[in-house]
């Protein structure tokens, strides 16, 4: 695998513990606002009178806005900037979550709209982020940053519940995320503006694919290089880590939907429904932060990647077949779930940043395979609800296991390729 790239001269004036810190501000926004629902989904859903399709569309939509956000980032990114928009990425989250204070459905929908596209343009900025500031330590600083979201998620999911109880309603609780939302952005926008203020311009020059529209930084590609966009879906490599995360992605945002109401459905309380989704974002946690790592040191992505894809599907299977809702089987399929679940994201967003060669390519090709893993995890909650209404749970699940199977297959592909 390529090195990688060191910061510019021009970047190292911005200290990299503070874009660290900003990073983690923001990163723990990209999951809670979408945690906080599964667990008040039947609570919703007997509120408003919908049905498990509606429910799921709800969460689908977010994740559909996630991969618009993502496919339109490095478009946008050319006219505002990768710092800019990032702060704009995180207002947009903000507002959403705030529109969800509204308990009526419109408002729910819009609200978590807006929730996806902010989240979906802050993520594919993060890898662009990393890659040039913060490249000597990618797998470690990916790993941080994925552990942020995962906090995020886990809080989210432990206090949706009883939130919604102190509170006095579900709109309420779901609004609370506003509140890191406002936080990351009173942490990240003076770490933007240092950035902004330590990168040279250059009067009238657009280099292509450099990282602000109107200047040349001095460590932007040269001109001619390509914007990182272009004929992306061309390259092997971006089309099978797409391909990676399109079954990480859909077996993280089914479980994270359904995993609450799957065990409502086997008798469980919503509150221990509750429980356990939060115990699957905590085991999620040290995988995030070590595998990573791990395979970093070794350069041995294929051999992690493969036991994060058996350990998702053998969780899977295990819910399936063996649910035994009044054993403790359910909590060890959530830990072998949480496990493979929290450790493929890290891993893929890993390898894009050891194998591209700039932080605009890193940027690209994150944006698309990340922009085909929300499409395919947005389609998955739908999906899934749709399934349940006709045939139950059953079905449901199994389109999981195959979203592993297309995950694995992936795995064996990018191990194959050359660094």
């Amino acid at each position: 695998m390529s090195s990688p790239a060191s910061p510019s001269p021009a970047l190292r004036t911005v200290r990299p513990a503070l874009v660290l810190l900003g990073v983690l501000a923001v990163a723990v926004n990209l999951r809670a606002a979408l945690a906080g629902y599964p667990p008040l989904l039947e609570t919703i859903r007997a509120d408003l009178g919908v049905g498990s399709g509606v429910a799921g569309l709800v969460q689908a939509g977010s994740v559909l806005m996630m991969s618009a956000g993502s496919f339109g980032a490095a478009a946008l990114t050319a006219r505002i900037g990768r710092e800019r928009l990032l702060g704009i990425a995180v207002a947009t989250i903000a507002l959403g979550s705030a529109l969800r204070s509204v308990a009526a459905l419109p408002a729910l929908v819009g609200g978590s709209v807006l929730v996806g596209l902010g989240i979906g343009i802050a993520g594919a900025q993060l890898t662009g982020v990393v890659k040039e500031h913060l490249a000597d330590r990618a797998g470690a600083v990916t790993g941080a940053y994925v552990v942020a979201m995962m906090v995020g998620a886990t809080v989210a999911s432990a206090v949706a519940v009883p939130l919604a109880v102190l509170l006095g309603g579900w709109s309420l609780s779901l609004a609370l995320w506003t509140v890191p939302a406002l936080l990351a952005l009173t942490v990240w926008l003076p770490v933007a503006a240092r950035i902004s203020r330590s990168r040279p311009v250059t009067a009238g020059s657009v280099t292509a694919g450099s990282v602000t529209a109107g200047s040349v930084t001095a460590g932007s590609e040269p001109a001619g290089a390509g914007t990182p966009e272009v004929r992306t879906w061309r390259d092997p490599f971006a089309r099978w880590t797409a391909c990676y995360l399109a079954g990480s992605s859909t077996a993280f945002y089914g479980w994270l939907t359904w995993l609450s109401p799957y065990y409502e459905s086997q008798g469980w309380s919503p509150q221990a429904a509750g429980l356990l989704l939060a115990v699957w974002s905590v085991a999620q946690i040290p995988v995030a932060l070590l595998v990573p790592a791990a395979a970093e040191r070794r350069r041995r992505w294929r051999f992690w990647a493969s036991l994060s894809v058996l350990s998702t599907v053998a969780g899977t299977a295990g819910a399936l077949l063996a649910p035994a809702p009044e054993t403790a089987l359910p909590w060890l399929w959530t830990v072998l779930i949480g496990f493979g679940v929290g450790s493929g994201l890290p891993l893929g967003l890993t390898v894009i940043a050891w194998r591209t060669p700039t932080p605009a390519r890193s940027a690209g090709i994150s944006g698309f395979a990340m922009g085909i893993g929300y499409l395919a995890a947005g389609l998955g909650p739908l999906v899934m609800g749709l399934l349940i209404d006709v045939g139950g749970f059953g079905p449901a699940i199994g389109l999981l296991v195959a979203a592993g199977l297309v995950q694995g297959i992936a795995v064996v592909r990018i191990g194959d390729r050359p660094a």
